[in-house]
């Protein structure tokens, strides 16, 4: 067996989102901005012969065959024909429900490394296609750089973006994409912006409201977080953020926390550390 170092999942911020309409097929068209956050999951993989894909780690509430990192593994395997397999082991750092994309997150990180390793050559479209047959979100992770998206997610282009310091904060909250955008209260006829006015300071999230009426949790962190600073919700997730210029501004507002959340700091990038570990392999 031949084994490789840790390879990084990042999180994502969403800076905005909206929801222009629903679809016939059920999905909603969004416009959104995606940003990385220095917060990463790790993983690691461990080559096989025999072709058996393994996730070695135990992650609670999450069964191996549901998860989106063997099955990223298994599509990618089934689309090249390889006889190889891998063991993977998975170090959780970003919260399950938080809507810092974590699952979706390590799944591009799986097609990533094991393409590498299994020495597929694959083009980044073609990874991006098998990505989108996992979650609207994965294709974005495998883009690697900040992002202006829209559609489903499926359509998306860079964006350069200021890189502050953010301070997230997560009540003990996993929050359901799926019950969320079913809610009947759900706003669905934003129109849309360009990237123009959002770079001017337009943006919202269409699914706070929902999210504050089902989860008052993360309604009363925002409304703490919002009597403080700036406070957005990311995606459909439980966690709340803000930006600072500095670290240690971000820092002095962690420490006033209330102890019945929690909170962490971490700097936006627009660039993916997974091209970084790419980049050495």
């Amino acid at each position: 067996m031949t084994s490789s170092p840790g390879w990084p999942a990042p999180a994502k911020v969403n800076l905005f989102l909206h929801v222009l309409g629903r679809r016939p097929d059920g999905y909603h068209e969004l416009q959104t901005v995606f940003q990385f956050a220095g917060l990463c999951d790790t993983l690691s993989f461990e080559l096989r012969e025999d072709g058996e894909v393994r996730r070695t780690t135990d992650l609670p509430g999450v069964a191996p065959e549901a998860d989106l990192v063997v099955r990223a593994a298994r599509l990618l395997q089934s689309h090249t024909g390889t006889r190889l397999g891998a063991d993977i082991g998975v170090t959780k750092r970003i919260p399950i429900g938080a809507g810092l994309g974590g699952s979706s997150s390590d799944a591009a990180t799986t097609l990533v490394a094991l393409d590498h390793l299994w020495g597929a050559g694959l083009s980044s479209p073609e990874l991006q296609s098998i990505g989108r047959r996992l979650g609207a979100d994965v294709p974005i992770f495998l883009h690697a750089q900040a992002t202006w998206a829209e559609g489903i997610g499926e359509r998306f282009s860079p964006i350069a973006l200021d890189e502050p310091w953010y301070l997230l904060i997560r009540p003990d909250i996993e929050v359901s994409t799926a019950t969320v955008f079913n809610d009947p209260d759900l706003t669905r006829n934003t129109s849309p912006i360009t990237i123009a006015r959002f770079l001017a300071g337009e943006g919202h999230n269409d699914c706070e409201p929902v999210v504050r009426a089902r989860y008052p949790e993360v309604g009363a962190a925002l409304d703490w977080l919002g009597e403080r600073a700036h406070a957005r919700l990311t995606g459909t997730g439980s966690c709340v953020f803000t930006a600072f210029p500095s670290e240690a501004e971000a820092r002095a507002l962690l420490a006033e926390l209330p102890r019945r959340w929690g909170g962490f700091v971490a700097q936006g990038r627009n660039r993916s550390p997974l091209l970084d570990r790419l980049a050495v392999s």
